[in-house]
């Protein structure tokens, strides 16, 4: 089975393609913008233009834009190819690639909208202690981390701290996706916001 994998909810747009557990080729690039421009000439230079059995994509939170542009390539992909489309979210994501490199309770602290961070803590098992939330600096000092920070916010977020913490500075890499386990999948393909969105519809005008 060749298994595609999608990931723009960050600065960084990756793609990687794997076939029965081994990656065939990977291409990470740190964008900042621009993802839409350059994710479909990056799958197509992979291997067979990236065609796949099964395309992973992420959810999010991260870039409302990245995300969307993400999901969008994996649906017409899924489509034309007749593949199957799962999501998994972003956080998760980062808190495998971290707990390469450390072990014990990890938190995962990314970039996020209007001055906050979008943070999840996870147990030394890998479970998730909550969802993602989005929360400032300040509300990020009260409720407290882990002694593992990971993600591109890793060290402003243990600056916070006087007990010195483990900073691992990481984005999320395509190239990892064949780590998360079928649990961490979903065909619903919505996006994670891990926040309310910036603007909220008007009510409707009453009928005279």
């Amino acid at each position: 089975m060749r298994i595609l994998a999608i990931e723009t909810a960050a600065e960084a747009c990756s793609v990687a393609l794997f076939e029965d557990g081994a990656m065939l080729e990977h291409d990470h690039r740190v964008l900042g913008r621009g993802h839409a421009e350059q994710l479909i000439p990056m799958i197509a230079q992979l291997p067979n233009k990236g065609r796949a059995d099964r395309i992973l994509v992420s959810l999010g939170p991260g870039s409302f834009t990245g995300v969307r542009v993400g999901l969008a390539a994996a649906r017409a992909l899924g489509i034309a190819w007749g593949a199957k489309v799962l999501g998994y979210p972003t956080l998760r994501l980062i808190q495998i690639m971290a707990a390469r490199q450390a072990s014990g309770f990890i938190t995962v602290c990314m970039n996020g909208g209007h001055g906050e961070w979008f943070v999840q803590s996870f147990a030394d098992t890998g479970e998730a202690q909550g969802k993602p939330r989005s929360l400032t600096p300040a509300e990020v000092r009260l409720a407290g981390v882990h002694s593992v920070i990971a993600g591109n916010r890793a060290c402003e977020c243990g600056a916070l701290f006087e007990e010195q913490r483990n900073e691992i500075d990481m984005l999320p890499d395509a190239r990892f996706a064949h780590l998360l386990a079928d649990t961490h999948l979903t065909n619903a393909l919505r996006p994670i916001y891990g926040r309310a969105p910036d603007a909220t519809p008007q009510n409707p005008v009453p009928a005279s």
